[in-house]
């Protein structure tokens, strides 16, 4: 069926849904407008579906989410007898609509459906799944998307997201259903009535977060006395972070208040990604006001957060993504080992785009490190496996550089409600011996050498941008670079064709001396990532590498 028919037939199965219609009825007409909304159907991957809000085949809506959800609903009941699922939402524009209409499908389908009565975090999702022995599980989110986004997450019995070889058979079977004719629904208050959809006790979420509190690292003896900017970002974390950071003695806690309350809109941050500084500037200014020694940020679904550390000698300072994940996993083997609680043969977890100088802390503290696919999902499923031996306990730390820290194996997603109470305890553990995080991570630098890394961006909206960036990656695969930026490439690692140990991935790794390049596709937005790492011997050589890397890599993508 052509865009065009495909609109058609939309124009006419939106009566039911005014805002949809008028949507449909808007683009009457534009040619490119209607392309855009039917020329593909939202792509179904191991983070399920992720797309801009509206009406089509391309975005995000009632249609599309009941499509989804009959497909794994068909999945589900294909390999379980008796399955029930687990359901959060966010706080982004429709996500209790879609929730609710996940759980009417699943309700419909025979499929037991437990949904949070109000928004929670995304790890809480993933306790959920297993506390509850469900089957699977979904939460309506975007994460860090702006705020025309919105998502379908999907997670399996283990609480990890699915897998690339069950992300694949949901397809199919997404595939071979009409969202008009092959969905079957039910009223989710009918569905409330029956008992087939229950919400989620309070229970769950005390043992939630009595999990947080048990990876707690921080002696009795360390004063918590710490002045903290929280900002959730109109986000989940306001249901979670505050009361458990209060429950560990952090009481001197401001909230921006134009920030607190969950909002969709993002009304003061329109891009609410916790890398980005722009996403931090009101927590930053109530930081500046207030004299608060320390800034964390949430996303909207609360499963990353973003530190800045605001009093310093230089000003305030944003630590990265891979610097907390090194200061995290140094914090964690230290405590560890002072408090007799490092287990036998240690487990420590990072993605293949996360810094290599975890792999020198790792190795100083006699710790294993495993390097997995991009994807917190690929760290879940090691926690998983040593699970399956028996030895869930040997697992310490996983971390990737977007911001995501896991300390347990209590959930098997990224979780800002552990990392959170992690970093301040670390925070006031330094501040007890006259130390900042600036000093703390200058010290590491100096024992395991400066490594600076970047991350460069860059996006292809629309049929033709998708097209042109295929093509990018192809020839780059096809004509590999001999040199970087007067860097000799020393190895060439596809991941999509070369034995690896890992599941293949549309992933190119460039390993120079000194350095490294990684190119990859996001799963979740229209865009082109590459990961430029620099490791020299001072700084300056470090940063001056990494911005002959950078103008190399921009001028090839542009």
């Amino acid at each position: 069926m052509d865009v065009t028919a495909l609109y058609l037939l939309w124009l006419e199965k939106a009566a039911g849904r005014p805002a949809l219609r008028e949507e449909l009825e808007a683009i009457r007409g534009d040619d490119a407008a209607i392309e855009d909304r039917f020329y593909r159907e939202l792509e179904f991957g191991t983070g399920g579906l992720r797309g801009v809000l509206g009406a089509g085949t391309n975005r995000m809506n009632v249609f599309t989410i009941g499509k989804a959800t009959q497909g794994y609903a068909n999945y589900l009941k294909a390999h379980f007898a008796a399955p029930s699922v687990a359901i959060a939402y966010d706080s982004r524009i429709n996500s209790r609509l879609f929730a609710e209409t996940a759980a009417g499908v699943f309700a419909a389908n025979g499929i037991r459906a437990h949904i949070y009565p109000r928004l929670m975090p995304t790890p809480s999702l993933s306790f959920a799944v297993r506390d509850l022995h469900c089957e699977g599980g979904v939460v309506i989110t975007a994460s860090h998307n702006p705020a025309k986004y919105n998502g379908y997450k999907v997670y399996g019995a283990d609480g990890c997201q699915i897998t690339t070889e069950a992300a694949s058979a949901i397809q199919q079977e997404i595939d071979r259903i009409d969202p008009f004719a092959d969905v079957h629904t039910l009223d989710f208050a009918e569905g409330l009535a029956s008992g087939i959809i229950a919400y989620i006790g309070e229970d769950t979420v005390e043992r939630y977060l009595a999990a947080v509190s048990a990876a707690s690292l921080l002696p009795e003896d360390v004063s918590r006395s710490a002045s903290i900017v929280y900002t959730p970002l109109n986000g989940t974390g306001i249901s979670c972070v505050p009361r458990c950071l209060r429950a560990h003695g952090f009481a001197n806690i401001t909230i921006p208040p134009e920030q607190a309350e969950p909002d969709g809109t993002f009304p003061t941050c329109p891009y609410p990604n916790p890398e980005i500084r722009e996403a931090l500037s009101v927590g930053l200014r109530l930081a500046e006001k207030t004299g608060s020694e320390l800034l964390l940020a949430t996303d909207p679904d609360c499963d990353r957060v973003a530190v800045a550390a605001v009093k310093t000698a230089a000003g305030c300072r944003l630590i990265t993504g891979n610097e907390m994940g090194v200061l995290l996993l140094d914090f964690v083997c230290r405590m560890r080992r002072a408090n007799g609680t490092m287990p036998e043969r240690p487990v420590a977890v990072k993605t293949i785009v996360t810094t290599p100088m975890a792999e020198k802390v790792a190795a100083h503290y006699g710790v294993e490190l495993r390097n997995v696919l991009t994807g917190f999902k690929y760290i879940g499923e090691q926690i998983g496996l040593l699970e399956k031996d028996g030895e869930a306990d040997r697992y310490i730390f996983g971390f990737e550089e977007s911001y995501g820290y896991l300390s347990g194996s209590f959930v098997r997603d990224k979780d800002a409600v552990n990392a959170s109470l992690l970093i301040c305890e670390m925070f006031v553990w330094y501040k007890s011996q006259g130390k900042t995080l600036a000093d703390a991570l200058e010290a590491l630098y100096a024992q395991y050498g400066f490594f600076e890394a970047k991350l460069l961006s860059f996006t292809f909206e629309g049929s033709a941008g998708f097209a042109h960036m295929t093509e990018l990656l192809d020839s780059l695969r096809l004509s590999p670079p001999a040199e970087l930026a007067g860097e000799a490439v020393r190895q060439v690692i596809d991941y999509d064709r070369d034995e690896t140990g890992l599941p293949r991935s549309n992933v190119l790794r460039f390993v120079l001396d000194g350095g490294e390049v990684v190119v990859r596709p996001s799963g979740t937005e229209p865009k082109l990532k590459i990961y430029l790492t620099a490791a020299r011997e001072s700084r300056e050589e470090s940063r001056a590498m990494l911005a002959l890397l950078e103008k190399r890599l921009t001028d090839w993508a542009k």
